[in-house]
């Protein structure tokens, strides 16, 4: 497989727009052909998930390198057919100048594609999934009691909700996708969720109704607390620098057994103290646990010869504590003064 990739790799380095007749419709063949629904890619990514485990973090390397060659590829074409088109336009140079600003990714989207991309580099793949559960997939399948208050009117958002059907509600957690992919792919499963949530809070500068998730589950046989732990300080160092350091305190979720609370080490203060931290130096940033054997039965995995750890992040605290935003609702006021200040961090 690895040689497989160095081809395809080369293969883009070789290839010329010039070849193509029709420019524009051949960059969207190329693209088709290698980023595609069907394409090489998503091939080698369904490859990927049958390799063995210590194949996984060298190959998810070699993917992304692929996928990066790919993509640079189809932008440096794009902008050349584009050019070319312009040079082709008759244009009336007395015109004043368009000094217009170019657009650029939200910050939202910027840090959920860091933390994509970090897990990535670990072998982890990205599962999506619809926003719009039943009870089995928000609640049940992950060990919620019947009179948790997850269920309740005041804390979720219910689309159906009566007796004697099936209580459909807008997805309060992308845990749903994690009970989603056990139901239908055989261990070992290594991927993140990521994806908008809904909660039934009053908005503020710390909470709003939504927001935005990133969960990660690791499936395996002989999966131990040991390996969540360096996971989370891998992670813990490439999003906010090698110096952080990570601290894990008890907790409880209704999925996991044991379950914690994770922060790292304040990164305005360096651990210090400050306003920040509120004087602790320290920051929460995410809860993780190893999957309660409750749950890998109800997605019919064997308990008993599998184990794995899950964890969960919100994107929006993430975004907060790596460029100091300090309030929630910034992100989704399209304020274009508050959004320029993130079009150098793409």
């Amino acid at each position: 497989m690895k040689s497989q990739i160095a081809q395809y790799i080369e293969e883009i380095k070789a290839a010329r727009i010039e070849d193509f007749k029709d420019r524009a419709a051949g960059v969207e063949q190329f693209r088709v052909r290698f980023l595609g629904r069907k394409g090489i890619l998503a091939d080698l990514f369904e490859q990927f998930k049958s390799l063995p485990n210590d194949q996984k973090k060298e190959m998810g390397v070699a993917l992304n390198q692929l996928k990066t060659a790919a993509q640079a590829k189809i932008e440096e074409w794009k902008n050349f057919v584009e050019q070319s088109a312009e040079l082709n336009d008759t244009h009336d140079l007395t015109m004043p100048a368009d000094f217009s600003q170019r657009g650029s990714r939200h910050v939202l989207s910027v840090t959920m594609n860091e933390i994509a991309e970090i897990f990535a580099r670990i072998g982890f793949t990205v599962e999506e999934s619809v926003e719009i559960e039943d009870d089995w997939h928000l609640f049940s399948a992950l060990n919620f009691p019947p009179d948790h208050p997850a269920r309740d009117m005041q804390d979720t958002f219910f689309v159906q909700k009566e007796e004697g059907k099936t209580d459909i509600a807008l997805r309060t957690h992308t845990s749903s996708v994690q009970v989603r992919v056990m139901e239908t792919h055989k261990p070992p499963i290594r991927i993140i969720a990521p994806g908008r949530v809904f909660r039934n809070e009053a908005i503020s500068a710390r909470a709003h109704c939504i927001f935005h998730q990133v969960e990660a589950l690791y499936v395996d046989k002989k999966v131990t607390f040991a390996d969540l732990k360096q996971t989370l300080l891998y992670f813990a160092k490439e999003m906010f620098g090698e110096q952080t350091q990570i601290r894990l305190r008890p907790s409880y979720f209704p999925f996991t057994e044991p379950s914690a609370e994770m922060d790292i080490s304040c990164n305005i203060c360096g651990g210090k103290g400050c306003n920040i931290c509120k004087g602790t130096g320290w920051l929460e940033i995410l809860g993780c646990g190893m999957v309660d054997p409750n749950v890998l039965e109800a997605c019919g995995i064997d308990s008993k010869e599998y184990s794995g750890f899950a964890l969960g992040m919100g994107v929006e605290r993430m975004a907060m504590l790596k460029y100091q935003i300090r309030d929630l609702r910034l992100y989704f006021e399209n304020d274009l003064r508050f959004l320029h200040q993130f079009d150098n961090i793409i």
